[in-house]
């Protein structure tokens, strides 16, 4: 049964609540309309295009980085709960790509975890101590990644974090790094 456009445009607002990183033809699926359907909406709620409501997210106040201040970030930072989660887009751009396959180069995905890992961590020294990563399935020119990271353990100055990567709904990359907080008592453990 279809929405009314009413229902339509709060379901819409909605699954953005929940995951401001659907894209329109995510929520064309979600919602079972057409891609210029959820775009005539996004414009009547005043709902801005991905791109630039990730670059909202991004520049939000509430952010505080210790370990990078912001600069060594690979992707843009679009989320940030400073010891718990953090998250980041990276835009596949022909730069980053093997020119004969317009795929990303693996250390593009590898360095956006890195970084991510060791921003969500609450330290002025991080230092990453070891990590085991997976790719998945490659990564075209043009194509947007978002990135997650997540603390799941804390043992005195060591943090293990697991990151995954995705293009749209689908896994790319994942990895899981293990920081140490070289400021922290203790050292390189």
């Amino acid at each position: 049964m279809k929405l009314s456009r009413k229902e339509r445009r709060q379901a819409l607002q909605e699954h953005l609540s929940q995951d401001p990183f659907l894209t329109d033809s995510q929520l064309a699926q979600k919602l079972d309309v057409s891609v210029a359907t959820i775009r005539l909406d996004r414009m009547a709620l005043d709902i801005p295009e991905l791109r630039k409501r990730a670059k909202d997210i991004a520049s939000s106040a509430h952010f505080q980085l210790r370990a990078l201040q912001g600069e060594g970030i690979i992707g843009e930072l679009v989320e940030l709960d400073l010891g718990r989660q953090a998250a980041s887009v990276l835009l596949a751009t022909d730069q980053m790509a093997l020119q004969s396959t317009e795929i990303l180069r693996g250390y593009f995905l590898f360095a956006q975890g890195n970084s991510l890992a060791v921003a969500v961590i609450d330290s002025k020294l991080p230092l990453i101590k070891s990590s085991h990563v997976r790719f998945y399935k490659s990564v075209k020119s043009g194509q947007q990644v978002l990135a997650t990271a997540k603390i799941l353990s804390v043992q005195a100055n060591r943090y293990t974090i697991k990151v995954e990567s995705f293009v749209q709904d689908e896994i790319v990359f994942s990895g899981e790094y293990i920081i140490v907080d070289a400021a922290n008592e203790g050292g390189w453990v």
